[in-house]
């Protein structure tokens, strides 16, 4: 079985059968007033063979004698028409009653697609139009604001995390989303985020490597759906449906910048659609993206730039109020002398320069049998550089001031290369169709330090940028599926049966970087204190943290869909796992919709799902730099397999006795109410629980408690050099409960078009128990360390619990007016200490507004200027302690400064970017060309 799925392509060699006969059909397609439509699409229905109209709405396609045709448009309703043989058509389109009519696949592997108001589960369906019509440039930042469970925001000095945006599904982490394009599973992002950001510990799918000019549109199932897709599926799943037309060349330039001034971007992209020969399409695409950083950060609050101890606070000598006020003086005159900037770091989102291509492309072999190939291909280049913590002048044990005497601000800089080809084969066999694939993906992240140095270095000599190492990831994944449908059989209506097998490998690997970026040549400072291991801000990954890791899985699973009345949809599916690296597991789910009226129906499901720990779970490790309450610590993330984590205390090599890491496992209910109303508008409800058990997360830190004696003292007894250290556990137990509502309507009046839109979700998660280990059960004050208290806001409250879209856009002739505006729902932060509660803060709710207008200037020629967040919102700033002031010179010590006893980090971090960032208003300008051709 594995060597057939391995090599799916054999299939390529079976020999083609004669073309049948062909017939040329021409016709016209005119809009309900008689007017031609350009850039319709006609295609020969079961087929991939299309084409779309010219400027006066013509088309002309060879297609069999017994064809149907379907035409369709963005904001009109899909036509089948049989020919009965004609060959000449007049079409005339009429408006869609909604948006949300779409015919889906997601969620369901039936052979004939449904709408998604008539589907056992809730589908979002992002189309072109809502992908072009907005500022966003770039998939994650498109759903966050087109679909409410959705949500993703960049973040800033959080080290890879900045260049790979943590996104998720209602309310639940980045990977217990599973990501398809073109219904197979996509591979995820080698980086693992283990920074204080949302989705700390997980690894998600990087969704900003796929061109905007290559999706068709986006299906979003708001459903666990691991017994129908395997692992990952716990939330829900995101399938991007590439480009298969035929419909000449599409290219779009979008320009734009913040209301501050920065944030320049430019994207430039385009996509060709070639039929050929009318037995198939190939679809190329690309873009180009160049998207300049913003900064957003406070002025640094610390007393001392230069004669202050280690961050800038008074020595131990200026005891005195008179004392601090001449050594302040005596500072800021060197602050002035040397052209200081109290704005020394850079908080916003990082700089990134994006190019990538998509190939999709399908082909009929031999169409007596259905036999047709199909390949998709795509590259991902991009670039990006990000700020870290400054680092000043009088932190001795980490800087060089022969070479940076004013200090220095370090960058992360990264190279992503993500490539993925997925080819395969159709045909139908004993009445199946049948289905064999082959997807292999991979993504790898260089890492490159610069503006930085090795403090260990003699003086003068450390280099000033270093290579830091390489993570990747890489997957490979074999499928074979049989899916039929029956009518009349065993007393039912209708009867689909699918069914099939999938085997996967995975690897993961770490490459270490130069020596410099990561050892300690020895020197000491003046006082003879100890300087800083490796590169400035990110420690290079060390020969120790070297690695390759692989392991397999096997699956098989059967699905079975059928109505049982007319009234009556019910589905049921079932998978089995085995992983090569913790053993089996089985999913399965019950769904049905049943029709109480005409045009309201209720639907539901009930169902157990899976996430598989992932590679990088198991295996990462490294050594960095984190600032903790402002003080540089070096941090050690262990991988589940080390002495650390895995040892008994009363071990010789002593660790923290936490077992293996296993699998995630949930269970999922959900139910819901769909119907339409007065025939033009649709209301979807869904409520729903998701119960996850033995969630993995990443630790808080186990820090050192100064005693050799202590707990963790004694299991970090042979890594002197660490002052902390985490790792990954099945530490906790999880349920979130929440309701997705959506109404869609849409209206003609005249020539004028208008289309509403309300969307919410509101999702509530709570950990309902936390698993601990004996070692920590055994001490008091490791308790609270596995998974504290600000590890747990960030599960509970990181993100929007709430998210509320309100969307209308209306059409007169060649103009267009979009408006939009989301609510997201507060946030909370929490510190870890509960003793420090009194840091805690919740950020209020607020509305972003975006505003665009669009006018059709020629044929083939659309202009769009807007402006995202038009009223310049930001959140809530994080509250300043009085104390934390440049200009407090007390020496009481309760009065004194202090930047530790606020979330600010001396001033210089302003805002949560949790969520919807803190760039502001930014406004822009697009033009979008639509060259259709007139020939297939």
């Amino acid at each position: 079985m594995k060597k057939l799925l391995l090599v799916p392509l054999v299939a390529l060699l079976v020999p083609a059968h004669a073309w049948a006969q062909t017939v040329s059909v021409s016709g016209r397609v005119l809009d309900s007033k008689g007017i031609a439509q350009p850039g319709v699409t006609v295609l020969e229905r079961g087929t991939s063979n299309g084409t779309s109209t010219d400027a006066s709405g013509r088309f002309t396609l060879s297609v069999s004698p017994t064809a149907t045709l379907v035409v369709s448009a963005i904001g009109a309703a899909t036509q089948q028409i049989p020919l009965n043989g004609r060959t000449t058509l007049e079409v005339r389109m009429q408006d869609a009653a909604t948006d949300l009519n779409e015919v889906v696949v997601t969620g369901s592997r039936a052979t004939e697609g449904r709408s998604n108001i008539l589907t056992t589960s809730p589908v979002d369906v992002i189309s072109p139009r809502e992908i072009k019509a907005f500022a966003q440039v770039d998939v994650a930042q498109i759903l966050t604001y087109a679909a409410p469970s959705f949500q993703s925001s960049r973040q800033a000095v959080s080290d890879g995390t900045d260049h790979v945006d943590p996104a998720s599904l209602r309310g639940l982490g980045p990977d217990q989303v599973l990501v398809l394009v073109n219904g197979k599973r996509r591979h995820s992002s080698a980086l693992v985020n283990i920074n204080g950001t949302v989705g700390r510990g997980s690894v998600g799918t990087d969704l900003n490597t796929i061109p905007n000019a290559s999706i068709k549109r986006i299906e979003v199932l708001r459903e666990g759906a691991a017994a129908q897709y395997g692992s990952d599926a716990i939330a829900g799943v995101i399938n991007i449906q590439l480009k298969d037309d035929t419909t000449g060349v599409q290219a779009s330039s979008t320009v734009g910048q913040t209301y501050e001034g920065d944030g320049d971007t430019y994207q430039a992209d385009a996509s060709v659609g070639i039929g050929l020969g009318g037995r198939g399409f190939l679809n190329l695409s690309g873009q180009f993206q160049n998207r300049a950083y913003t900064n957003r950060s406070g002025d640094d609050t610390a007393p001392l730039m230069y004669l202050g101890s280690n961050s800038g606070n008074y020595p131990a000598a200026a005891n005195t109020e008179q004392r601090r006020r001449e050594l302040k003086a005596q500072d800021d005159a060197l602050v002035a002398q040397n052209g200081f900037d109290r704005r020394n770091m850079r908080v916003g989102q990082s700089e990134s320069r994006n190019i990538g291509g998509f190939l999709n492309s399908g082909f009929t072999l031999a169409p007596s049998i259905g036999l047709e190939a199909y390949v998709t291909a795509g590259v991902t280049h991009r670039t990006g550089k990000a700020a870290g913590f400054y680092r000043l002048p009088n932190q001795l044990t980490q800087s060089d001031l022969t070479i940076y005497p004013n200090g220095f601000l370090p960058f992360i800089n990264t190279t992503i290369n993500d490539q993925s080809v997925l080819a395969g084969v159709r045909a139908k066999v004993l009445g199946f169709e049948a289905d064999l694939s082959n997807t292999f993906g991979r993504n790898d992240i260089r890492f490159d330090i610069t503006n930085t140095l090795n403090a260990s270095y003699p003086l003068g000599l450390s280099p000033r940028e270093f290579y830091a190492g390489t993570i990747a990831f890489q997957q490979n994944t074999s499928n074979l599926n049989f899916s039929r449908h029956f009518t009349d059989i065993l007393g039912l209506a209708t009867l689909n049966v699918a069914f099939g097998g999938e085997y996967r490998r995975d690897n993961y690997s770490i490459a270490a970087g130069e020596r410099g970026s990561w050892d300690n040549f020895g020197r000491t400072t003046a006082a003879g204190a100890p300087t800083a291991s490796g590169a400035q801000v990110f420690p290079g990954y060390r020969p120790t943290d070297e690695l390759n890791r692989s392991r397999t899985n096997t699956a098989g699973y059967l699905d079975l869909e059928s109505d049982l009345t007319e009234k009556l949809l019910v589905r049921a599916a079932g998978r089995a796992e085995r992983y090569s690296d913790f053993g089996n597991n089985v999913s399965g789910q019950l769904a049905a919709r049943y029709s109480i009226l005409e045009d309201v129906a209720v639907r539901g499901t009930i169902g157990n799902g899976f996430r598989a720990p992932s590679l990088q779970q198991r295996y990462f490790t490294n050594t960095s730099t984190q600032f903790v309450s402002g003080v540089p610590q070096q941090v050690l993330t262990v991988n589940n397999d080390n002495p650390i984590v895995r040892n008994q205390f009363t071990d010789a090599v002593k660790g923290f006795g936490v077992p293996s890491l296993k699998q995630e496992k949930s269970t999922n209910y959900s139910v819901g109410v769909t119907g339409r109303v007065l025939k033009t508008m649709t209301v979807t409800v869904d409520a729903y629980q998701i119960d996850i058990r033995d969630r993995i997360v990443l630790t808080s830190q186990f820090a050192r408690s100064g005693v050799a004696t202590g707990t963790v003292d004694q299991i970090l007894a042979s890594y002197p050099e660490i002052g902390r250290v985490q790792f990954f556990a099945n530490a906790i137990d999880t349920r979130t409960r929440g309701i997705d509502i959506v109404v869609n309507e849409r209206l003609s009046v005249g020539e004028s078009r208008l289309g509403l839109t309300v969307a919410a979700n509101f999702n509530e998660t709570k950990v309902r128990q936390i698993n601990t280990a004996p070692t920590i059960e055994n001490d008091p004050s490791l308790q609270n360390t596995l998974f504290d208290r600000q590890q747990r806001a960030r599960i509970e409250a990181g993100q929007p619990r709430s998210k509320i879209n309100l969307t209308a856009n209306y059409g007169y002739r060649i103009f267009n007016v979009e408006v939009r505006t989301v609510r997201f729902g507060q946030v909370q932060y929490k510190d870890a200490d509960p003793t420090r509660s009194f840091i805690d803060q919740t950020f209020s709710a607020k509305w972003v507004t975006d505003l665009t207008l669009s006018a059709q200037v020629a044929k083939f020629a659309t202009v769009f200027v807007g402006v995202n967040n038009i009223f310049d919102v930001y959140p809530d700033r994080f509250r300043t302690n009085p104390r934390n002031n440049p200009n407090n010179f007390s020496v009481d010590p309760n009065l004194s400064f202090s930047s530790s006893l606020d979330n600010t980090n001396r001033g210089r971090i302003v805002y949560n970017p949790n969520q919807f960032g803190y760039n502001g208003g930014f406004y822009f300008a697009r033009l979008v060309l639509d060259l259709p051709t007139s020939s297939n």
